[in-house]
């Protein structure tokens, strides 16, 4: 969990067969492999949201893991960047 500095935050729209199977489960268990914090959710409109921040590189391979787990399921997504806000202390499941 990257606090400042070089922290960045990741919003990410995923779209598809994406919930009710695992997505979110799945994230927060990639989530443990790298240094990033933030949460995952379910959105009303079927989409899965994730936000994460970290490092530049971290967030990437966060995401690239993720991606490749759930490719399957994946039909699009759509990511946003901003600046990291240090907010999380880790990575939760919300509901």
């Amino acid at each position: 969990m990257t606090g400042g500095g070089k922290s960045l935050r990741k919003t990410v729209l995923y779209a598809g067969t994406v919930q009710g199977v695992g997505f979110r489960y799945t994230a927060e268990r990639m989530a443990r492999r790298f240094p990033v914090s933030g949460f995952v959710r379910n959105l009303p409109d079927g989409r899965v949201e994730v936000v994460a921040e970290g490092g530049g590189g971290e967030l990437a391979g966060f995401l690239a893991a993720l991606d490749d787990a759930m490719s399957g399921y994946i039909r699009d997504r759509q990511v946003s960047e901003s600046p990291g806000t240090g907010e999380f202390t880790g990575f939760t499941i919300r509901f």
